[in-house]
């Protein structure tokens, strides 16, 4: 089901005729007075004519912008490429997430050429490993449903980074990292992606299967008998409205040199009708990228895995469709969770914080150092952040350290507070509590009722946990910007590695 293009990547410090490529690209900055040529390979006399030619040819430097010209005969290449990489400043140095977009939006509109040399300002070993991500983001497309390929521009398949750190040792590890993640984003891209008729509960759990194929995991799968039997009435109650059952997939990497603990728990509603609560029909088709939280959290484990990095990470994947039927939970039904909290159902639409409450739950009762859910939770989060930047909230020794992740990652996320005052309207007349409060701050409302479920440390105290609201990011509903492309995006992905990555740094 989940089928991936992998961009190959290479380095080249001289020669660019070597490369034998389509197209080199070199970038423009947008600088105070207009277009400024960055720092590229071609020979101070091509260089200072086409600097002087830039304004004339309507390249302004602005991020995508991509503009084609003839090839110069020292490049080797037939297509000479200025992409945009936004402002710079007097200094005309980039950030490590400028490289990585400029390098992903050109990667993703040249699309139909073979070998791309990417030849843009590299100063350093991180800079080369921002571009290769760009690229390996860039190099994405999703066309298995299509009966045939006649017209489709295949992805990029070689990425050439022209860059003078190539002899540096730490380079390849830097590559090997940036391919890993790249595979691991358009994994998530790819599920996020497919129809509702092909993703369901139980072929979500085989492609998790099928994805962790040559790791060093464990894959354990909770049919819906065996959650009847052990009382993951969350799971339950919001899949058993549907024909096709609901899962629980865990997804578990224990290498002997584990040095910590984290859990990872994941939304998986591979529809959402909203149940008898039902939503309305316009934008309805979106829907089937409800599933996005538990499609990142495996593919982060696999990241994690692929790395090699010395942490136990756990993937909890709480999968089932939420249809309306004759056996869908009703408003007003109350569910016994598993850990036996019991929850009111006062809207079926609400229905993701069941199934996160479940694997939370059982996520706890292995005494991780961390946990951490990501969920499509709640619409409130597009009103409050918008469509590119994912809430989160929690305990401060998760949340702090996941932002600083975020930002080194190059992925948007802010922090938001629990209000104490927020927990009343969670409570319930019949049962411990219900599923939906107070209306406004809907993501905060959220976000203190998945608390009610994170249980305690051996030490007693509750367990360190962050709740990461990806409603907005995970779907682009817009035009492709940067190294994002339509529909799935892969969010939060990149910051869940690079937390890990900065944990194990911390306690080095």
């Amino acid at each position: 089901m989940v089928k991936n293009t992998e961009i190959n990547l290479s380095t080249l410090s001289r020669d660019l005729r070597k490369a034998s490529s389509d197209a080199v690209v070199i970038g423009v900055g947008q600088g105070s007075d207009g277009p400024v040529l960055l720092e590229n390979p071609l020979t101070a006399k091509s260089a200072e004519a086409l600097a002087d030619s830039l304004k004339v040819l309507g390249v302004t430097g602005a991020a995508d912008q991509l503009v084609r010209l003839p090839g110069l005969p020292e490049t080797g290449a037939g297509v000479l490429v200025l992409a945009g990489v936004g402002k710079v400043g007097a200094d005309r140095v980039l950030s490590e997430e400028s490289l990585r977009r400029a390098a992903g939006s050109a990667v993703r509109q040249l699309a139909g050429l073979t070998t791309v040399v990417l030849a843009l300002p590299t100063a350093a070993v991180a800079d080369v490993a921002a571009v290769a991500e760009g690229a390996a983001l860039g190099a994405y497309a999703f066309t298995e449903y299509r009966s045939s390929q006649d017209g489709l521009k295949a992805p990029v398949s070689n990425a050439v980074i022209y860059t003078d750190v190539a002899g540096e040792p730490e380079l390849r590890p830097a590559l090997t990292r940036a391919g890993l993640i790249g595979k691991a984003v358009n994994a998530t891209r790819t599920l996020v992606n497919q129809p509702p008729s092909h993703l369901y509960p139980e072929t979500f759990a085989d492609a998790a299967k099928e994805l962790s194929k040559g790791l060093p995991v464990k894959v354990t799968v909770w049919d819906e008998k065996r959650l009847e039997k052990e009382g993951f009435g969350g799971i339950m109650g919001v899949g058993k409205g549907s024909a096709r059952q609901p899962r629980l997939v865990k997804v578990e990497y224990a290498p002997a040199t584990a040095t910590a603990k984290i859990a990872l728990v994941g939304k998986g509603i591979t529809f959402d009708t909203g149940g008898i609560s039902i939503k309305p029909a316009l934008g309805m088709g979106d829907m089937k990228s409800d599933m996005a939280g538990a499609a990142v959290v495996l593919n982060t484990v696999l990241a994690i895995a692929g790395l090699g990095l010395p942490v136990k990470a756990t993937a909890w994947l709480c999968i089932a469709e939420n249809m309306p039927s004759g056996a869908a939970s009703r408003p007003a039904d109350v569910l016994t969770m598993f850990g036996g909290k019991t929850v009111e159902v006062l809207n079926t639409d609400a229905e993701g914080r069941l199934v996160m409450a479940d694997g939370i739950v059982a996520a706890s009762r292995e005494y991780p150092d961390a946990i951490i859910d990501v969920a499509t939770l709640t619409g409130a989060q597009l009103i409050a952040l918008g469509n590119r930047t994912a809430g989160v909230m929690g305990s401060d020794s998760v949340t702090g350290p996941l932002k600083a992740a975020a930002d080194r990652a190059g992925e948007l996320v802010w922090p938001m507070p629990l209000p104490e005052e927020l927990r009343p309207s969670l409570d319930s007349q019949v049962a411990d509590l219900a599923n939906i409060g107070e209306r406004h701050g809907g993501m905060m409302t959220a976000a203190v009722f998945l608390r009610e479920f994170v249980g305690k440390g051996k030490d007693g105290e509750q367990i360190p946990w962050a709740h990461v609201d990806i409603a907005g990011p995970s779907f682009n509903n817009g035009s492709p910007y940067g190294y994002t492309h339509k529909q799935g995006t892969g969010c939060t992905v990149r910051t869940l590695v690079a937390y890990v990555e900065d944990l194990l740094a911390a306690a080095a």
